[in-house]
């Protein structure tokens, strides 16, 4: 199996690190300092379960040099969605499958318009990774890929890439409902990045606070019935799941949106909350505290304002 990663930052380089090191062909196509030292020292991943060093890896700019693949895992920043969509034609072969691995919800329809709906499953991550600096992975929480076909099939490629994952010492599961994986993260991680950004906190001073703990459940709520309009109907107990999270995750958890902001970078927004405002609006679903969150973050889309 020939894999290529799109996007090998935290989510890329942390789950095709540990594909390399148990043997898979993997590529990165990266950029700048992170692939000149991809190219001299090889990807380091530092993790609670253990450090890893993958002495030599393949490494490249332009997927033209790579050819046909079987599998693409798309792991790009939302906002960089369209420009990384361009790099897929060379890497797309009769049965290649891309797999996104990202944050919102639209990724799916973006990738089919790129490279048509037969070459698009769908994906989703549960992981805490960064890039600490270039070639470094830093790994500290939660590492599960879930995938599956569009239709529900048990389709053999993915089948490969479930078996391809096993032995790669991190958690994969082939699902036959991956739109409801899709949303069911998209819920958690929506408020979860509106909150703490919004708020300028960590996830403690939320959740000991009642009328922000309030506003939280509700904001949930709110991605759930932009969801149902959209035809995925999620299960009840993905609210529970989420403040069940909310409550377990240390209090110093800052959503990535949060040190974005920050650190005066640019923002995941427009397909965070501002995907499910203008999901809302388009389904006549009311959605105040996305609609709030979106707005008042907006001077910080993209970066700190001048």
């Amino acid at each position: 199996m020939r894999i290529a990663i799109v996007g090998s930052g935290g989510v890329g380089g942390y789950f095709g690190g540990r594909l390399a090191a148990a043997g898979v062909d993997v590529t990165f196509i990266a950029r700048g300092a992170h692939l000149a030292a991809l190219r001299a020292q090889g990807l380091r991943i530092e993790s609670p379960k253990g450090d890893l060093h993958v002495a030599r890896v393949a490494a490249t700019e332009d997927p033209a040099t790579i050819g046909a693949v079987d599998i693409v895992f798309f792991a790009v920043k939302l906002y960089d969605t369209d420009a990384a969509a361009k790099l897929l034609p060379p890497l797309i072969g009769r049965d290649t499958v891309v797999v996104p691995f990202q944050n919102g919800v639209d990724s799916v329809e973006v990738l089919t318009r790129a490279v048509g709906r037969e070459h698009v499953a769908g994906g989703t991550a549960y992981v805490a990774a960064v890039i600490t600096e270039p070639g470094v992975i830093r790994h500290t929480a939660m590492d599960h890929l879930i995938f599956g076909e569009l239709d529900g099939a048990r389709s053999p490629r993915l089948q490969q890439l479930l078996a391809a994952c096993q032995p790669a010492g991190f958690q994969a599961t082939l699902s036959d409902h991956i739109l409801i994986d899709i949303w069911s993260k998209f819920v958690r991680l929506s408020v979860f990045s509106g909150m703490t950004a919004v708020t300028r906190c960590p996830l403690g001073p939320i959740r000991q606070d009642p009328e922000l703990l309030a506003m939280l459940q509700a904001a949930a709520l709110e991605t759930m019935k932009v969801a149902g309009s959209r035809g995925v109907a999620l299960p009840p107990e993905v609210l529970g799941e989420m403040m069940t999270m909310v409550k377990g995750l240390p209090p110093n958890a800052k959503s990535s949106m949060l040190e974005d902001l920050e650190r005066g970078k640019r923002l995941e927004l427009p397909w965070l909350s501002g995907a499910v405002a203008r999901i809302g609006a388009e389904r006549g679903v009311e959605t105040p505290i996305h609609r709030f969150i979106a707005t008042v973050l907006q001077p910080h889309v993209n970066g700190a304002p001048a």
